[in-house]
């Protein structure tokens, strides 16, 4: 082979010293152009050095140094764009152009991290995306393209257009890998997407034709779907390392913690529920960042001119700011069942073309690891999004295997963050404004729970086990939580639920009363504070009335949640006693808790409806005139015998209560915070955390509020939820 100039040549250097020097040409003053075989050379070299994390640093500090003038890292973006276009040109491709395409990506994300991650300026300007005028452009590379746009189109098109196979799997990873690091330009702008942020390779990526969109959207999730493993046997795999061998993943320091961008141990270790794929985890993770993002566009830039001077970046941003269509997050939505599309293909006219998707294997993956939130984010997505998966996970026969998974986590509520608890009960809240869904989970008969540990559960119904773990949640939040939005999701999912109830078991009933007793005496201590309030003499006490607010609008919240109870009492007892006997007899057992709130002005009504119950059936067991005294048996007995003759005579209807679920106008300032939290709690690598903007660095997870970012909507009750969510 041919030489650059004071380079070893390839007959008379060893490979350590050939790469050595390479990579130190690579980031030092020395401007190569981009007809160079330097890069040949480069990109070729089996690159299996390992550099303590010093070296890399140092690597790194030189190469932002002299990028400016050598311009290599665009050289070496348009060099993996070449490498990518002839990957999927050729077919039988020698390993050759593979290996230079995975060489490119890799050395690519290291240095794009370190510039990132490190930038001082809000442009970003360290990246230094293009080329000298006097640079020869070559004829692959279009002379009326960034160069942005021209690597992400390559790297889209590898990811869309070629299937997973041993061969690709490598390079599928590391461009997915490469995806994360150059759209981490998000990270560095605040949590409300404004104008001003720079993110030029996930903008590039909306860019791209809604064909492609379309294609990577059913390759991201098809990998997500079918987990492929990585076949550390195959001998096309010799980069891996064997035995003690340096591989692939620890080349150009991927040793040192803060650069690496995959630990091998990541790669053969398996942890969690089902099996692991790190390829199936950056599939999802690249996902849900492109559908969440919001590109914020100026109207008319010369009222920003105007107003910078006196407004507020966040008040230019609303008055005078739209987002431009995220293609990703469309595609998504208007994705379909690959079944329903094979016999309906003929007769449908859709804009664009359609991403079909396995939508029964999709419904198996999810239900198999709801326990990560990225998978409950996804849930989120598709549920609330795309209608006709909404549709089918609704006629689904086995609903247990998405809801079991998703019960048993509320249930250990404590183990996780709130925001994955805030999903979960979206997710329910969303299927549960369908009737037939609210009918089906009663249906559904469970021989056991194994994992509820406070009593055993057999031969319970899905719809009685939701009904307690949604209880046992509002219990949770009202020890250690007390958010008032959680509180409200709860309830809402529960009256929706409550005119379809069919045989609620025993516990469930004995829970549902239970639950108004407990916010009865949260309620009542609320009362006495506010009484002791009346009492003080504010006149020496500022603060006195900012405290008596606080626990008055407290009492009001608490006075709806009673009232939400008690209208959930009243449609199982107006639409479904015969069907309910347990209600009945838990409703009689514990009737003195009713008692206090008889003259209550919010509650009477709905009172006499559940007293009107209670007479009908204590009548009828005093009819009974029992002289050996009542066991649980008999009165259920007599419950059941008089539910056959009960016609509702006396009661008052009621509007049935109706919840749904709407998203805001700004969901942006929740999730794509939220997103990178989990990205970054999951991806591998480490990013500079003085440099993150998106979310305080200083606060798990769970500290992030979505009360401000999801909204619930009662249309018979509109003002009741708009106050529980302010």
């Amino acid at each position: 082979m041919g030489t650059v100039p004071s380079t070893p040549r390839w007959s008379s250097a060893r490979p350590v010293d050939t790469a050595e020097y390479l990579i130190g040409t690579f980031v030092g003053e020395k401007s190569f152009p981009l007809t160079s075989d330097f890069w040949q050379k480069l990109l070729e070299l089996p690159l299996s050095l390992q550099w303590p994390s010093h070296r890399v640093r140092q690597a790194c500090e030189l190469f932002a140094q002299n990028n400016y003038y050598t311009r290599h890292l665009a050289k070496i973006l348009i060099h993996l764009g070449k490498c990518l276009q002839e990957c999927i040109s050729t077919s039988g491709v020698p390993s050759t152009v593979y290996t230079k395409a995975v060489n490119a990506v890799y050395i690519s994300s290291v240095f794009l991290k370190y510039l990132i991650e490190n930038a001082k300026s809000e442009n970003i300007e360290e990246l230094h995306l293009s080329l000298d005028e006097s640079e020869v452009i070559q004829n692959n590379f279009p002379a009326d393209q960034n160069i942005e746009n021209f690597v992400m189109h390559g790297v889209l098109s590898f990811i869309g257009t070629l299937d997973v196979n041993p061969e690709t799997h490598l390079l599928h990873h590391e461009l997915l890998n490469f995806m994360l690091i150059v759209m981490s330009t998000q990270l560095l702008s605040g949590p409300s997407p404004g104008p001003k942020d720079v993110n030029p390779f996930i903008d590039a990526a909306m860019a791209q034709e809604s064909s492609l969109v379309g294609l990577v959207v059913r390759r991201l999730l098809i990998n997500y779907i079918n987990r492929p493993r990585i076949p550390l046997n195959d001998v096309s795999y010799s980069i891996f390392s064997e035995g003690s061998q340096p591989g692939v993943l620890q080349r150009v320091g991927s040793a040192a913690a803060n650069f690496v961008l995959l630990p091998f141990n990541y790669l053969v270790s398996s942890g969690g529920e089902g099996p692991r794929s790190p390829l199936a985890d950056s599939s999802l993770q690249v996902l849900l960042i492109l559908i969440h993002y919001r590109k914020c566009i100026l109207v008319d830039e010369s009222i920003a001119d105007r107003k910078s001077g006196s407004a507020t970046s966040d008040s230019l941003s609303k008055e005078n700011t739209y987002f431009s269509e995220n293609p990703y997050c469309k595609a998504l939505e208007n994705a379909r069942d690959i079944e329903f599309d094979r016999v309906d293909i003929e007769g449908n006219a859709h804009s664009g073309p359609l991403v079909r998707l396995p939508f029964a294997s999709l419904f198996d993956t999810l239900g198999m690891f709801l326990g990560d939130e990225t998978a409950i984010l996804l849930l989120y997505s598709l549920v609330h999004g795309n209608s006709d998966f909404l549709e089918y996970v609704l006629v689904r026969t086995d609903l247990d295997t998405l809801l079991m998974p998703i019960l048993e986590t509320l249930y250990n509520a404590s183990r996780r963050t709130s925001n994955q608890i805030y999903m979960l009960l979206i997710i329910l809240l969303i299927l549960s404004q369908d009737s037939s869904f609210n009918a089906s989970i009663h249906k559904l008969i469970l021989p056991s729970v194994p994992w509820y540990k406070e009593r055993l559960l057999h031969q319970t119904s899905l719809g009685s086990l939701m009904v307690i773990i949604l209880i046992r949640t509002v219990k949770y939040n009202l020890s250690k939580l007390r958010d008032v939005y959680l509180h409200t999701n709860c309830l809402a999912t529960l009256a929706n639920m409550a005119p379809h109830a069919h045989r609620l078991s025993a516990y469930a009933s004995q829970r549902l009363v239970s639950l108004f007793d407990m916010l009865s005496r949260k309620y009542n201590k609320l009362a006495e504070l506010m009484d002791d309030k009346m009492h003080i003499d504010k006149a020496n006490s500022p603060e006195g009335d900012s405290i008596a607010e606080d626990v008055s609008t407290e009492l009001h919240i608490y006075t709806d949640f009673l009232r939400i109870v008690l209208e959930i009492l009243n449609a199982i007892l107006t639409y479904a006693l015969p069907r309910n006997p347990e209600v009945v007899y838990a409703i009689m057992h514990r009737q003195e808790v009713f008692q206090p709130f008889k003259n209550h002005p919010r509650f009477n009504e709905l009172l006499e409806n559940i007293y009107t119950v209670l007479d009908f059936f204590n009548s009828r067991m005093d009819a009974q005139g029992m002289n050996g005294g009542w066991s649980v048996e008999k009165v259920l007995q007599v419950i059941i015998i008089n539910c056959r003759s009960w016609r509702g005579e006396g009661m008052k209807m009621f509007t049935q209560l109706r919840f749904t679920y709407e998203q805001e106008s700004h969901p942006e300032e929740f999730f794509i915070p939220y997103v990178w939290q989990l990205v970054l709690s999951r991806c591998g690598f480490s990013f500079n955390a003085s440099t993150i903007n998106l979310f305080p660095v200083d606060q798990p997870i769970e500290k992030q509020n979505v009360d401000s970012e999801e909204e619930l909507n009662k249309p018979q009750n509109g003002e009741l939820i708009a106050e529980l969510v302010q």
